[in-house]
């Protein structure tokens, strides 16, 4: 089973397609990572998958069921971008409230433990109305982990957070990954995200692109090798240019980046010292999850 998955998914809105025939398959206890620049139709797939936007055709299943299955949706957790609770609540009450809604149970002391978790355990009493946009955030998490769902949509979680906080919340994501729970996460935070998806799609004008683990992703231009090398003359930097390897001057010499295979640089290395450079250091470059994003969306 699936933890969550979309058939031909699509939402037109008049004659704007916002989301075109997108299928996707997204795998019980990963964090999945949707990317795409702003209006590729990010958070019109998360408001549809939560119930808040209806499609104009195609399918989506959370956990084995129709996505609008009241059963289905008991086992869902959701943060917004945009967080507002009722600001005469205290953040205990407002966990409260959202637990009616779900029809789950939920004590004073769960309320403060939910609270805790995500570093509000200090302002449990407090009413919302003097919380900063990240405290409201940080509530917005706690109320999603109401009733202990099995899977997280999380639209742009962290943008109002510090540092220090996406880094908690990044914590807590694994935890929670590690204990089973799906996540399937929309952020434009690309570097936060290198480090904590397992797999990621890119949607643009509403079309489904690149999806798979993250190393096959960023592994997809082929491999790279950084070389240090001493001083060299205008006339090996041109050749080297000419043979499509970067180059690029230091203090010392140049830093080459050569587009090959591992089986491949001794003949490289061989090359080099016959071109008359010394070779002081051989790294392996992997693409960033933001490069790979910005050649995606760059690509026609």
């Amino acid at each position: 089973m699936k933890a969550l998955q979309t058939i031909g998914l699509t939402k037109r809105y008049g004659p704007l397609v916002a989301l075109d025939t997108v299928s996707l398959q997204v795998e019980e206890g990963e964090i999945f990572g949707l990317l795409g620049p702003n209006g590729a139709g990010k958070s019109t797939l998360v408001g549809i998958l939560t119930g808040l936007v209806l499609p104009s055709a195609g399918q989506a299943r959370i956990l084995g069921r129709p996505h609008d299955d009241p059963a289905a949706r008991r086992e869902v957790g959701y943060v917004p971008e945009l967080f507002r609770s009722a600001p005469w609540l205290t953040a205990a009450e407002t966990l409260r409230f959202h637990a009616a809604f779900l029809r789950r149970p939920l004590t004073p002391a769960d309320a403060d433990a939910l609270l805790d978790r995500v570093g509000l355990g200090h302002v449990g009493r407090r009413r919302v109305a003097g919380f900063s946009k990240g405290m409201e955030q940080r509530l917005a998490w706690a109320a999603a982990l109401v009733g202990e769902p099995r899977l997280l949509l999380l639209d742009e979680p962290t943008s109002a957070l510090d540092p220090s906080g996406r880094h908690e919340m990044a914590g807590l994501m694994r935890e929670l990954r590690d204990r089973g729970v799906t996540i399937f996460l929309n952020s434009h935070l690309l570097r936060d995200l290198e480090g904590l998806c397992d797999s990621v799609a890119l949607i643009r004008q509403g079309r489904l692109g690149d999806t798979g683990p993250v190393p096959v992703v960023l592994e997809g231009a082929g491999p790279r090798f950084r070389i240090d090398v001493g001083p060299m003359s205008d006339a090996i930097y041109e050749e080297l240019r000419a043979r499509g390897i970067a180059c690029t001057a230091t203090d010392e010499g140049a830093v080459l980046e050569v587009p090959v295979s591992r089986s491949e640089l001794p003949a490289v290395h061989r090359e080099l010292v016959r071109l008359g450079l010394a070779v002081y250091e051989v790294v392996p470059v992997r693409r960033t999850l933001e490069e790979w994003f910005l050649e995606e969306i760059e690509t026609p």
